[in-house]
């Protein structure tokens, strides 16, 4: 039996279901996240779990207990909001203090806790500080130490570091999961930011219009999308329509404009002859060769500078594509002028039939 399970839970108001039938198994120790667009119901399902919004039906079963109708704060989960929710009247201490005072916790102990949940996020030297005399990271931290000094059996994390400008944000999400390593804590986030929820997941959890619709470790979301929505909500895709025109057991071949393009074996979903298709390829698969030396010529259009990467659009003969390439110092392709496009047939993706 897994650690917390999600068994078809759901959440309606009125005739308006926001979370419909979501199952998760959640082993000890794994790092989730629940990824999608704003009102596709991650959050709502993160309260569910907390207790903070109520069940329309299903279950949480937390280490095999049957929690859906506990009150939260008989749950012992650690949760720590957007908004970080600290008392601004209070120091750091007295935050981080506080859970383990509702608890009732003697006070000797509690000063071997604080102590422990402030080294853990290195705010030690931190102490007597208030809220308002921190940076945005270093509140964040706080926050932190105060959902995990209880030691919880799941941390629950809303959003956590939404709030942050980009490079803290980045520098953050590692410092995250090195805690979350450290302490071994199983872990829920909820996030937007699919880079976030890529590099600091076991494993991504896609939700679209209150269902889940893929489940899977972050390469594979990434790699193998399962539908059209995830292939460019989870970072940039060239769509390609087509028409199937060769199918076989380890094969599928599609007409795309004047070509036809071969796809990974693993996307076939039982595509019958003649059926039109919807296949993505990512920016970075697709290589710019010189003119004549690749499936097509394309032309130009625009070029942008990233730092590491140039960012081209490019007119073609199966339509407009965005290509990344790696900056290795080279002059990059003039606008207006011609390359060849190529690409593994291997990296092609179906992603919907119609």
């Amino acid at each position: 039996m897994s650690f917390l399970e999600l068994k078809n839970l759901t959440k309606s108001y009125g005739d308006n279901c926001v979370v419909s039938n979501v199952n998760l198994s959640v082993e000890k120790g794994e790092f989730i996240s629940l990824l999608g667009p704003s009102g596709c119901g991650k959050t709502t399902t993160l309260q569910m779990i907390a207790g903070i919004t109520d069940v329309t039906s299903g279950a949480v079963v937390l280490d095999g207990r049957d929690i859906t109708r506990a009150k939260p704060n008989t749950r012992g989960l650690g949760v720590v909001f957007q908004t970080y929710a600290l008392f601004p009247h209070m120091t750091v201490e007295q935050n981080v203090s506080f859970g383990l005072e509702m608890r009732k916790v003697p006070a000797a102990e509690r000063a071997g806790l604080i102590k422990e949940a402030l080294a853990l996020v290195h705010l030690d030297k931190y102490a007597e500080r208030y809220p308002r005399e921190l940076s945005g990271g270093q509140r964040q931290r706080v926050a932190l130490a105060r959902a995990l000094v209880i030691k919880p059996p799941v941390l629950l994390l809303d959003e956590p570091l939404s709030n942050l400008d980009a490079k803290l944000r980045e520098e953050m999400q590692f410092e995250l999961r090195q805690i979350q390593r450290q302490v071994g804590t199983t872990t829920i986030m909820v996030t937007h930011d699919q880079s976030e929820a890529m590099s600091v997941s076991d494993r991504v959890v896609v939700m679209e219009a209150g269902r889940v619709t893929q489940i899977d470790r972050p390469v594979d979301v990434y790699e193998h999308p399962q539908n059209l929505f995830i292939s460019t909500f989870v970072g940039k895709a060239n769509l390609l329509q087509g028409r199937a025109v060769q199918v076989s057991g380890a094969d599928l071949t599609f007409g795309v404009g004047p070509i036809e393009v071969r796809c990974s074996p693993k996307a076939s979903h039982g595509t019958a002859a003649g059926a039109h298709a919807t296949l993505a390829i990512r920016p970075e698969k697709i290589r710019l060769r010189p003119t004549g030396q690749g499936r097509f010529d394309a032309q130009v259009k625009e070029r942008f500078f990233l730092g590491n990467q140039w960012m081209h659009r490019l007119d073609s003969p199966v339509g407009e594509l965005l290509v990344v390439s790696m900056n290795d110092g080279a002059e990059p392709v003039d606008v207006g002028h011609s390359v060849g496009i190529d690409w593994n047939d291997s990296n092609v993706r179906l992603v919907g039939t119609h």
